[in-house]
């Protein structure tokens, strides 16, 4: 597909310009009036375009909202815009454009890419953030450019099995999962977690063929394994076809999705199939009514967008390029040159983000990149998801 550069005022909804900026002052080591270059790894017609366009234009919206606001210290960014398709192969390819082109940050999507890429930021010192929330991505002694802004599908897999154990001590788990590095990332972690804490849970995982019509088939073997609870490690369009199929199966099985299909497209999708199914998720949606949605509400609302209609992906993607932004102003503040080195330092010194109960303060340091522990749990009730705890963590 082709690249697509966001350097200049929106001229519609969907083609919103990348920039970002901030307060004026004295810029850092000459940067003021020089474009800032971040790349953006999106996956808008892959397969998990479905959430991945979302996000990508919150990472945009973002972008434009700090840009018309006269961009960080004088300078714009010039964001990179680029669909990858969910493919690897095509997402290193775009990755060298972005280094051609000078970038001094990366925004990245899919686990598969990130992984992929981590040793090429580690060597060209890029600091990166993408939609991935792998645990390894969090390990600064492996990943020391990588940065992860919300709680790691472990940690998401972690609250989801104490509040399963909270339910029910000796239930049977399934985890439908992705077959992808993004669906088996917190597959060990999970299996270690009943061990650590003692739980009687049973665990069994099993891979969803993609572009399946119905998993009628795993749904039985889950039922031959006796289990009550189905953990879904996948994006919405596959979990809600999970949901459909216990209904009319009329199974007794309760659904627990992780980040990317605790939406409100898995709500829509899965209709009245929905109700009663469990989310665990970082970021608040647009109707939990959290003072943090309200920056996000004004702007779409400014752009003529449906905030609600975009949903919950639209937040995420524009706080995870909110937090790399307050980096770059730190740079800037402190008077250091723009660099991928510095921008790292930044993220690691700078004061939490608080972004309004959005998500949990998001905090890095020099020993962790893991930004935030904390998940919402929501209930699909009445066709819309229904918190039923805050700032939730794995128990200690």
């Amino acid at each position: 597909m082709k690249r697509l550069v966001y350097a200049t005022a929106a001229t519609a909804a969907l083609a919103l310009v990348a920039g970002c900026g901030g307060p004026g002052g004295d810029a850092g080591a000459g940067q003021e009036g020089k474009e800032i270059v971040i790349g953006v790894l999106a996956d808008l017609t892959g397969a998990t375009a479905d959430v991945g366009k979302p996000y990508n234009e919150g990472v945009l919206a973002y972008v434009d909202k700090i840009n018309t606001a006269g961009g960080v210290k004088g300078s714009k960014i010039k964001a990179l815009s680029e669909d990858y398709a969910y493919r690897v192969p095509t997402a290193e390819e775009k990755y060298k454009r972005f280094v051609s082109e000078q970038a001094v940050a990366i925004q990245g999507w899919g686990t598969g890419d990130s992984e992929a890429l981590r040793t090429k930021v580690k060597d060209d010192q890029l600091p990166f953030m993408s939609a991935s929330y792998a645990e390894v991505l969090t390990d600064p002694t492996q990943s020391p450019y990588n940065f992860v802004v919300a709680p790691t599908y472990s940690d998401q897999m972690r609250v989801a099995l104490d509040y399963i154990a909270a339910q029910d001590p000796a239930a049977q788990v399934a985890v439908f999962h992705n077959d992808s590095p993004f669906g088996t990332a917190p597959l060990a972690d999970g299996e270690k977690w009943l061990k650590d804490k003692g739980y009687r849970l049973g665990f069994k995982a099993y891979p969803m063929k993609t572009g399946a019509t119905d998993q009628i088939g795993l749904l039985q073997q889950a039922k031959a394994q006796g289990a009550k609870y189905i953990v879904i490690q996948n994006v919405s369009s596959p979990a809600a076809v999970v949901a459909r199929d216990i209904a009319a199966q009329q199974l007794d099985m309760r659904i627990i999705c992780l980040n990317w299909c605790a939406d409100e497209l898995f709500v829509k999708t899965a209709a009245a199939a929905a109700e009663g199914h469990v989310m665990v998720q970082p970021f608040a949606p647009p109707s939990a009514g959290k003072p943090g949605l309200q920056e996000v509400r004004q702007y779409c609302q400014s752009k003529g967008i449906d905030l609600d209609a975009k949903g919950l992906h639209f937040v995420q993607g524009w706080y995870t390029m909110q937090v790399m932004v307050k980096g770059i102003e730190k740079v800037l503040n402190d008077g250091t040159e723009l660099t991928g080195p510095n921008l790292r330092t930044a993220l690691e010194t700078m004061p939490a983000v608080d972004t309004g109960g959005v998500t949990g303060p998001i905090k890095f340091s020099a020993q962790s990149h893991r930004g935030s522990t904390a998940s919402g749990i929501y209930r699909v009730t009445g066709g819309k998801l229904t918190e039923v705890s805050a700032a939730v963590v794995p128990k200690t």
